[in-house]
């Protein structure tokens, strides 16, 4: 009998192990990543009542608009490698996580001017 609770025991662990191992490997997986399309963009942007403007029309507007905001999302060393003059840098994953855990910390970012043109890219 000693042995027979000793292999159960032992058999308890490696399955503790194994469920362990798993769960750490699947909570940080790298998750696949979607192929947008622009279908997928343009409803994103309706959704959120954002607009979306070319290249072209934001070259006209960052030399018309004085007040405009340009807020670059990619990570800090990205910014500093190269950014668009007065672009100002929030690091931000696109994710609707990232958007709602930081969304406090965006809006102190942002300030208090609800009719500011503001730019991400």
């Amino acid at each position: 009998m000693p042995n027979m609770k000793k292999s159960s025991s032992v058999l308890l662990a490696l399955t503790a192990v194994i469920i362990t191992v798993f769960s750490v490997w699947f909570v940080n997986r790298p998750a696949p990543l979607e192929e947008g399309t622009w279908d997928d963009v343009l409803a994103e942007a309706e959704t959120g009542g954002y607009s979306l403007i070319t290249t072209e029309e934001l070259a006209d507007l960052y030399q018309r608009d004085s007040d405009l905001l340009l807020v670059d999302t990619r990570q800090e060393w990205e910014y500093r490698t190269g950014h668009i003059k007065g672009a100002r840098n929030f690091s931000m994953e696109p994710t609707w996580w990232e958007r709602w855990t930081r969304a406090d910390e965006l809006d102190e970012f942002l300030g208090g001017d609800k009719d500011q043109t503001i730019v991400f890219y």
